[in-house]
């Protein structure tokens, strides 16, 4: 591929941190803005630079000059939007959780691979120097024996909950709640160093009427288990600790991998690969760096580490009680 050329769906907080970063990245630019209001649309399309605005979504998608989309709706509207966006022929790069249920992340993965596009899941994790560093120094800590991580940040929105509102981020009409949010961070950690776990259970906090606001999700590996803290209704300190039998390595935010300190009973370091503070630069550097050169390989692999994390979740939030629209459908469940 020559170029990167990017059409949007959405237009929330964290598009401007990926085209703040879009902007100053080579080989991928934005050429086209979608919303379903034209005001909007135009004022993204004028900070950012875009040469076009449309408020039909099947406008933007016969663009012959838009190869990639980029989603970034509430969590429900992804698998719509995605599977949309494929038919069309477009490369997807679509913000986490990419869809709620395994059987859409399925659908959506053979498509892609049929039609010869990328399909990214836009979770900085697995994109960062950092988590490339640190599974290079899991083996220096031994046989893993717990993980332990938090990710607790106070939301604005919780005190509209307080208030009586149901805003989209707690609203599981929307597929909202703490572990499709902050908590997915923890999750996905996880599964992208150790695979699918033996077992996952989620213990959540549910507020009347709404999805998690905040909870704990334990999983349980072979000779290990992992209990991930996270939370929109109080504070905390972003970590993720994994301890072993001849040291521990401790990581300062799991959304972030900010530095990763290396400890054994011979040794304390602490690493950090990433000058530029801010995971979205490396998200957007990687994933123009895959597509650029046709890297479908590396998209695979990625992709398969979403697919396991989005199955893992999904069966545990509805353990928990967590429903979605379109949940039932599911037999397996």
């Amino acid at each position: 591929m020559e170029e990167v050329r990017l059409g949007t769906i959405g237009s929330g907080v964290i598009v401007h941190s990926v085209l703040d970063n879009v902007r100053n990245a080579e080989g991928i630019s934005l050429e086209a803005v979608y919303s379903r209001t034209e005001g909007k649309a135009k004022s993204l399309a004028e900070t950012y630079g875009a040469k076009k605005i449309y408020t039909d979504i099947n406008a933007m998608l016969s663009d012959e000059r838009v190869n990639t989309i980029y989603i970034a709706t509430p969590n429900l509207l992804h698998y719509e939007q995605a599977k949309l966006a494929l038919m069309a022929g477009k490369n997807v790069i679509c913000e986490k959780p990419m869809v709620t249920r395994s059987v859409h992340a399925e659908e959506l993965r053979d498509i892609a691979r049929s039609k010869g596009l990328f399909l990214f899941e836009a979770a900085p994790t697995m994109f960062l120097p950092n988590f490339k560093l640190l599974r290079e120094k899991l083996g220096l800590i031994g046989r893993v024996r717990l993980v332990m991580s938090n990710y607790s940040q106070y939301s604005s929105r919780y005190d509209a909950v307080l208030r009586g509102e149901r805003p989209n981020i707690f609203n599981p009409e929307f597929a909202g709640g703490c572990l499709m949010d902050i908590n997915f961070y923890n999750v996905l950690l996880n599964t992208a160093l150790f695979g699918r776990p033996e077992s996952a259970k989620y213990y959540p906090n549910i507020y009347p009427g709404l999805a998690d606001t905040s909870g704990v999700f334990v999983m349980k590996y072979e000779g290990f288990v992992s209990t991930n803290a996270g939370a929109k209704d109080t504070w905390g300190i972003n970590h993720f600790t994994i301890e072993g039998e001849k040291g521990f390595i401790h990581v300062d935010e799991s959304n972030g991998l900010k530095s990763v300190r290396v400890v054994t009973k011979t040794s304390d370091e602490t690493f950090n690969l990433q000058p530029v503070n801010d995971r979205w630069h490396y998200e957007v550097e990687e994933i123009a760096r895959i597509m650029l050169s046709d890297d479908h390989e590396a998209s695979r692999k990625l992709l398969d580490k979403v697919l396991a994390n989005i199955s893992v979740i999904e069966t545990a939030r509805i353990e928990a009680g967590i429903i979605f629209p379109g949940d039932e459908q599911d037999n397996r469940h």
